[in-house]
């Protein structure tokens, strides 16, 4: 049976979490004098020790070198009054594993506590949610991409359907929801996988260089074309090529493509023969075409022959749910990459980027985890390395922060965005707290504590 040790000199808090914690199964002991729970540790292997980080005659950071130094392998979990303080930051540096705020839902103590234990393998699954998280990890995990939102879900089986169909498939959604991967599962699942897929952002590309590298070119065609040359659709022959930001072609480039749509035939730039090709388009925008129909800036014909099959991604602040699983799988990526021992992100850090708006989406939210990681000295990743700057997530026409040459403290910036992000809930309910604690997915005591710390009228 997992052995557990709670430390806490308040002996109502002490007896509440002794009587919580063995509901649910855990074999729990108590103390309210950090150095006698030392000499007991002495004496005593405990899986997990859970301590309130401000107790007399110690300090909560002397408890838990000590406490790491003698077992190095014991779980700490810190209960404070402080989340985005200095104090609770230097205790996970000290190898605390996570920590949770006084004043919060049991639940969420709960699950930190369980969360803990499952990742040092000390207790087994045994809840049928977690079990069938566990059995569709590689469902949910489909081509590179990562999701257990309903909408992903229809994704993954709509990518499935059309495969090996012949139809032009056009994906829309906002910059950074990862309409490329979209593409590649398309042709990955097709029977043209074992054939080339080329991909090319159409905006990105110059229109005079855009048509060679689309169409290639014959010697002599142009000042510097030493050799004929194949573009990406002679390249793509039998396979796939994807045309991202297929909003920003030309008016000619679009007639171009027209044509290799409808007759599947090309002209190279200065050739004189058509060039018959079967390859298959996959086309992307964020942009609403329809509108660019609409003023005349896209040929109505080109975008009904490209939008045979739509598929449309949801933006990231649609899909919260699968936020985590995300994190989990970037904080893995970066920490092989970079060489470190982060496995996990403070529960705090995790509520921070679940109530932020992602306008970069995924590939946002990915940058922000690599620096994190890239950033971090402690063993799981906390509030102080999520660089949440304005160049790169809400933008300073919301949130009006310049960071100069001697710098910026990242705390009070981040508290100034939380502060913004409370009022907005709260008039939005128009004053009811119960209600705002809802929308920004935090429990009631979270939000009143936060308001009193912040004070926000």
């Amino acid at each position: 049976m997992v052995k557990i040790l709670v430390v806490d000199d308040d002996q109502g808090m002490r007896e509440f979490m002794e009587i919580m914690l063995s509901k649910e199964g855990y074999d729990v002991t108590s103390i309210g004098d950090p150095v006698k729970a030392i000499d007991l540790c002495r004496k005593t292997a405990f899986d997990l020790v859970i301590t309130d980080l401000k107790m007399p005659k110690i300090s909560g950071i002397e408890f838990l070198k000590v406490i790491k130094d003698q077992r190095p392998d014991t779980l700490v979990i810190l209960i404070t009054a402080y989340a985005s303080g200095e104090t609770a930051i230097n205790a996970m540096k000290e190898g605390a594993y996570d920590y949770v705020e006084k004043g919060g839902s049991i639940e969420e103590l709960k699950k930190v506590v369980r969360s803990a234990l499952l990742k040092k393998g000390l207790i087994e699954s045994d809840n049928q949610e977690e079990e069938a998280n566990t059995e569709t990890t590689v469902e949910n995990s489909f081509c590179g991409m990562i999701g257990t939102n309903r909408e992903m879900i229809k994704i993954f089986a709509t990518i499935k359907k059309v495969s090996d169909t012949l139809a032009n498939i056009l994906i829309l959604g906002e910059s950074g929801t990862g309409k490329e991967l979209v593409a590649r599962a398309i042709h990955e699942n097709s029977s043209r996988s074992k054939m080339h897929f080329k991909p090319i952002n159409s905006g990105g590309i110059p229109e005079n260089l855009l048509e060679s590298e689309l169409f290639g070119y014959m010697k002599g065609s142009f000042t510097g074309a030493y050799a004929d040359k194949a573009g990406f659709f002679e390249m793509a022959r039998g396979g796939t090529i994807f045309l991202d930001e297929i909003g920003e072609l030309s008016p000619v480039l679009q007639v171009k493509l027209l044509r290799v749509v409808q007759e599947k035939t090309f002209r190279r730039i200065g050739g004189a023969e058509d060039i018959k090709v079967d390859v298959r388009i996959i086309s992307a925008t964020n942009q609403d075409l329809k509108e660019k129909v609409k003023k005349g800036e896209f040929r109505e014909d080109l975008y009904y022959r490209l939008n045979v099959i739509p598929i449309f991604l949801p933006p990231l602040r649609e899909r919260k749910e699968d936020i985590p699983l995300l994190i989990n799988h970037f904080i893995e990526k970066y920490a092989r990459m970079f060489g470190k021992e982060i496995r996990n992100i403070s529960s705090y850090a995790m509520e921070l980027l679940m109530n932020y708006p992602f306008p970069g989406n995924i590939r946002e939210l990915e940058n922000i985890i690599e620096r994190s990681v890239a950033m971090e000295s402690s063993n799981i990743i906390l509030p102080e390395s999520l660089t949440l700057s304005t160049d790169t997530t809400i933008g300073a026409s919301r949130f009006d922060i310049e960071i100069t040459d001697k710098g910026i403290n990242l705390n009070t910036e981040l508290e100034k965005i939380e502060k913004i992000m409370i009022e907005k809930a709260l008039q939005k309910t128009k004053g009811s707290k119960t209600k705002a604690a809802e929308l920004l997915n935090v429990t009631f005591d979270s939000l009143r504590y936060r308001i009193e710390k912040l004070g926000v009228e």
